[in-house]
């Protein structure tokens, strides 16, 4: 694997920059739909994500190796503060009896696989999930070359929660999550939020409001506005760097 630097993560990004295969996430129509079908390449979702768009197949079934392809831009857009953050009473203490370890980019294929697997969604067991094997393979590769990033949280030696995403210039857009131990994926959102305020990012990009996020700060903008920070930020982009716990008090 060739060496991961700030200069081959700014190549990267200039590459998909320049191809002309999506319009602009302002095109989206009234469901936040920008486009249908196309390719799932590293390229493509690069590209996508430059404009503020984001993959997610259509017509979930239980297979998912078989689902149409959708490219969103939602409006509103629900993004999470860091300075806004909010952590509960309650999670802070379990943040700090030291239950946890947190690290980041240590087991990204290990945390997608786990995110890709049955969940319990509001009590109920979800068989299905939007994460394909296609998709796996994409933004694994966008890891190996220090785009798409992993935090996961540990018990002893063992992963019990954790989440994945993609740093886009000044806007870290959080894809899954997931947890075997209670409060372990609200663990791993708090740490990395606070990571991202001090790396310099102006937000979190979790799409769209759950009671989940909404409970630790996040809130709905208007698309515009995401766009325009988005803007913003890849003509400086924020350096995702190393977790290793929580840093200050909320």
């Amino acid at each position: 694997m060739d060496k991961i630097t700030n200069a081959s993560i700014g190549s990267v990004w200039q590459e998909a920059r320049r191809e002309n295969i999506f319009p602009s996430g302002r095109e989206a129509n009234e469901y936040g739909v920008v486009a249908v079908g196309g390719k799932l390449t590293p390229l493509w979702v690069l590209n996508a994500y430059s404009k503020g768009i984001f993959p997610w197949p259509l017509d979930l079934s239980e297979d998912a190796d078989e689902k149409v392809l959708g490219w969103f831009c939602p409006d509103p857009r629900a993004v999470l503060i860091p300075a806004q953050l909010h952590i509960p009473r309650r999670l802070k203490r379990k943040i700090r009896s030291g239950r946890f370890r947190v690290s980041s980019d240590q087991a990204f294929e290990a945390v997608i696989s786990e995110c890709s697997g049955p969940r319990v969604i509001e009590g109920e067991l979800e068989t299905g999930t939007w994460i394909t094997s296609e998709m796996k393979s994409v933004y694994v590769e966008l890891h190996e070359k220090g785009i798409a990033h992993s935090i996961e949280v540990w018990r002893d030696d063992t992963l019990v929660g954790g989440l994945y995403g993609i740093a886009v210039g000044s806007i870290f857009c959080g894809e899954s999550m997931f947890h075997h131990v209670s409060d372990a994926s609200r663990v791993a959102l708090c740490v990395l939020v606070q990571h991202l305020e001090l790396w310099g990012f102006a937000m979190l990009d979790v799409q769209q409001a759950t009671p989940h996020c909404s409970a630790l700060g996040a809130v709905d903008i208007p698309r515009a506005d995401y766009l325009d920070v988005l803007k913003t930020g890849l003509e400086a982009p924020a350096i995702f760097g190393v977790v290793g716990g929580l840093d200050k008090e909320q």
